[in-house]
């Protein structure tokens, strides 16, 4: 027989084990050559730039903005 429980852990206990659990939304920054919402330190999906550099040659997309 394995390793059981002592004892039945009280619903209190287990809360405050599974609260750091709950989903939580993406952060996300505005991409300073678009104004469009971009993951921190990702490429912009939108525009394709990092850190002020153009990484991404995007077909098809017109540039918005500075």
């Amino acid at each position: 027989m394995g390793a059981l429980p002592k004892r039945k852990v009280s619903p209190a206990r287990a809360g405050r084990r599974l609260s750091h659990i709950a989903r939580k939304p993406p952060a996300l920054v505005e991409c300073p050559q678009c104004h469009s919402l971009k993951m921190p330190h990702h490429t912009c999906p939108t525009c394709g730039t990092y850190n002020g550099r153009q990484v991404i040659k995007m077909e098809g997309r017109k540039k918005e903005g500075g």
